[in-house]
């Protein structure tokens, strides 16, 4: 593998910009940048960044949460993916990103056994989903519908906060060119 290409981490910022927790772009920038990470990017100000390092996820993630504590003051969790695991993840999601009608959405998680809790919710409640990764659920919902989607209301539940964030599929192919 490309060392380069080993060394771009997507990291996804939880519940920022949302809920009273503004965290804007050009400090979350800075806040990487002084951690040590080099080539930051921010995209879009829903809280996602590309970075190079040679820490490993992990570190990555540990130190990144304690900065963003730190420097915002909130209950701050990330999920740390290599860029590329992005770009595969976004390839296998069976659904349209740019369909009129309806949002296509990837939720990840640090821990695959809420991501098999929630796709039990989520089939339960008899929304259209498919598993595209230990790490990530692929779902869609009608346009307007997302806060009320079945997906959607199981993973806002304090117990997932630690361990899940999820991202429109147009986001993801962003950050997967952002490689």
């Amino acid at each position: 593998m490309n060392p380069v290409r080993d060394n771009r981490y997507a990291i996804l910022l939880r519940g920022v910009n949302v809920g009273g927790i503004t965290v804007k772009m050009a400090e979350l920038r800075d806040v990487l940048a002084d951690l040590g990470l080099r080539d930051v990017r921010t995209l879009l100000a829903s809280g996602n960044a590309v970075v190079t390092t040679d820490w490993d996820p992990a570190g990555l993630k540990e130190r990144t949460e304690q900065a963003l504590r730190k420097a915002f003051g909130y209950e701050a969790w990330v999920i740390v993916l290599p860029v590329y695991r992005i770009a595969e993840l976004a390839g296998a999601v069976p659904y349209a990103g740019d369909d009129p009608a309806v949002h296509a959405y990837v939720t990840f998680s640090t821990d695959p056994a809420v991501l098999d809790e929630l796709f039990e919710m989520g089939a339960a409640a008899g929304a259209e989903q498919v598993r595209i990764g230990p790490e990530a659920l692929a779902w869609t919902v009608q346009k307007g519908s997302t806060l009320e989607s079945p997906l959607s209301k199981a993973a806002a539940k304090p117990r997932y906060k630690s361990a899940t964030t999820t991202r429109n599929l147009r986001t993801l192919h962003k950050i997967a060119a952002a490689e």
